[in-house]
């Protein structure tokens, strides 16, 4: 049978490994996101941490996705668990460093003026700095959930679930109508979250910063 009628045979198991891919990356990118954001503020208030946290966040990349999903095992066993922590480590390093970079990019004279005004630490954070980081910061945060939808089709022999068992399951019977079925759904996915969090990211961009954007330039002091 060809690809199409394949698909609409299979279609419950497909939308079933779908709705499971879907959860294992909300999850964990939500889980990331949470905890890359806290690390890259504390960072900017202690600046000699940066150098290791980066460097360590760098060091999990350089791990074959289906090696630290391995490593899990021992720690955490099979299932679900070992996934989601797995896919929030690999995906920290876009949010953590964009947090941190978006933060500290942030024009001085601005900073200054919020001290100038009486502002307290937490008040110039959450009414200057966040808000001018955040377009920076989801741009962290698109990066890091392109990563774990990949990363997340590699989550199957651990008993995750996913795209990644109509993709194993493929290889296994050397079927390429079973392989198409999970990698086309999953670049899809890839490409739909991050076009909606791009955005996402639009909205949340100031005016200006975002003509200086379309400019191609930044604009002077």
């Amino acid at each position: 049978m060809n690809f199409l009628e394949f698909v609409y045979e299979r279609r419950n198991d497909i939308l079933t490994s779908l709705t499971r891919h879907i959860w294992l990356t909300a999850v964990s990118v939500g889980i990331v996101t949470v905890i890359g954001v806290v690390l890259g503020i504390t960072m900017v208030r202690y600046r000699r941490m940066a150098t290791p946290v980066l460097g360590a966040a760098g060091m999990v990349q350089t791990i074959p996705g289906i090696a630290l999903l391995g490593l899990m095992i021992p720690i955490f066993g099979i299932g679900v668990i070992p996934a989601i922590v797995a896919l929030s480590v690999y995906a920290a390093l876009p949010i953590i460093r964009n947090t941190y970079t978006g933060i500290i990019v942030v024009d001085p004279a601005l900073t200054e003026a919020g001290i100038g005004m009486g502002m307290t630490n937490r008040q110039l954070l959450m009414l200057v700095q966040l808000p001018l980081a955040l377009p920076v910061m989801m741009a962290g945060i698109r990066t890091a959930t392109v990563i774990s939808v990949g990363v997340a089709t590699l989550a199957s022999p651990i008993g995750a679930g996913g795209l990644g068992d109509q993709i194993f399951q493929g290889i296994h019977m050397v079927d390429n109508n079973m392989i198409f079925a999970g990698a086309i759904p999953a670049a899809l996915l890839a490409l739909a979250l991050d076009g909606s969090l791009g955005l996402v990211e639009r909205k949340l961009t100031p005016g200006s910063y975002r003509k200086r954007r379309k400019a191609g330039g930044s604009e002077k002091p």
